[in-house]
């Protein structure tokens, strides 16, 4: 299978070379950040940079086994010979005890551009961000969009097949290349990203011991994708099945999947009163694939919610921050943010009956503002307006340029 060109994440790196700034690349285990690394120094050569001045090192490898931050420094140095520009690639850097110290080492010299990456959260958090504030550019990285992965089935212009698909197997990358061979291997490949994500970014990282308890509650979120939940609902759920847990216990595990990227958490926004609201957050899961995987057959009878949930990161990866939207008594599935001002997104798997098209308009016409409003639907009807609010195909959607 040839690399899939994540053009976006490409272009952004590309924007970014040689400026004053550490670019750190942030994203779940594979979800593609050392590609996009290999794409990226395949592009500097093309510029006619000289190997010996790209330096690219994958700290997950057994082969480059410091002991901390000053061996990897030293090391990183050892190859600067002269004045020139060198392009330096520090690829999960977080596994180094006290890397800020190595990588503020090396941002400080004139002729070092440097990239970083790493699958936790924690990488931006504490002593590094002090460290570096102002000084970085965080480039967040997502599974692949659903027009990244038609990119891989070129000769396939059945859209409808291929997003059906998407929406079962998600967007990790690998996932591709073992389409062939059937949902058991699909299984597999997901179950060890699963367990890498446990085991090394919440497991060892929070000094967790539970992974059963840890398992039950992630699959009560990925269970409530797109309904409102609380800390104290899942642990009163889960008590009275007989596993014992409390709130903050609860609380502890959910941010462990928010910094691991596992789940990304939707605050709730009054539309009205243009203020966020403080709790019964919702969450979503950062690839359907591994909801999928996790749930069982009990994933395809949720195919609405599913349906929400590539919308949701969709938006992400267009750069808006996202919230549910509240007015009055009801709800906007996405209320999207960004310097242009709001959209306001409803998702719905079909309208074809009326009352259900008018309870998924009621909400934005409520809003009484006139910003974007959108009704994203899977009906493969034509594209409609309703008095400002157009409604789309969801593949029409992810595949319009944006």
């Amino acid at each position: 299978m040839n690399m899939i060109k994540r053009i976006e994440y490409l272009e952004e790196l590309k924007r970014w070379k040689d400026k004053d700034l550490i670019k750190v690349v942030t994203g779940i285990r594979r979800c593609g950040k050392s590609t996009l690394f290999e794409l990226f120094i395949e592009y500097l050569k093309e510029e006619k940079i000289d190997d010996k001045h790209i330096i690219s090192i994958n700290l997950e490898s057994l082969e480059y086994d410091f002991s901390g931050y000053k061996e990897l420094y030293d090391y990183v140095m050892k190859m600067v010979k002269d004045d020139k520009k060198y392009y330096v690639f520090l690829d999960e850097v977080q596994n180094i005890e006290e890397f800020q110290k190595a990588v503020d080492g090396l941002y400080i010299k004139k002729n070092i551009d440097i990239y970083i990456t790493g699958s936790n959260a924690f990488l931006l958090s504490g002593e590094l961000a002090t460290l570096l504030t102002g000084r970085y550019v965080e480039i967040k990285m997502l599974p692949l969009s659903f027009k990244e992965y038609i990119s891989a089935f070129p000769d396939n212009n059945n859209y409808q097949m291929l997003f059906l698909e998407y929406m079962k197997n998600g967007g990790m990358p690998g996932t591709i290349s073992v389409l062939d061979s059937g949902i058991n291997d699909i299984n597999k490949y997901l179950d060890s990203i699963f367990s890498t994500v446990v085991f090394k970014d919440i497991m060892a990282r929070n000094k967790i011991t539970d992974k059963t308890l840890l398992e039950n509650i992630l699959k009560f979120i990925f269970n409530s994708i797109g309904s409102p939940i609380s800390t104290k609902k899942i642990s009163d759920t889960l008590t009275s099945k007989g596993i014992s847990t409390s709130n903050h216990t609860v609380e502890n595990y959910i941010t462990s999947f928010v910094e691991s990227y596992l789940i990304y958490k939707a605050e709730r926004f009054d539309v009205k009163g243009k203020n966020l609201l403080v709790r019964d957050y919702k969450y979503y899961s950062v690839d359907t694939g591994l909801r999928s995987y996790l749930l069982g057959k009990k994933s395809d009878s949720d195919m609405g919610h599913i349906l929400e949930n590539i919308v949701y990161l969709e938006l992400l990866r267009r750069g808006y921050r996202v919230y549910v939207g509240k007015v009055d008594d009801m709800e906007i599935d996405f209320v999207a943010e960004s310097r242009d001002g709001l959209k306001y997104f409803q998702v719905a798997l079909t309208v074809r009956d009326e009352k259900v098209l008018e309870r998924e308009l009621k909400s934005l016409q409520k809003t009484g503002d006139h910003y974007p409003k959108y009704l994203i639907t899977m009906d493969m009807d034509l594209s409609a307006d309703y008095d400002g609010i157009t409604k789309i195909n969801v593949i029409d959607w992810l595949l319009e340029n944006n």
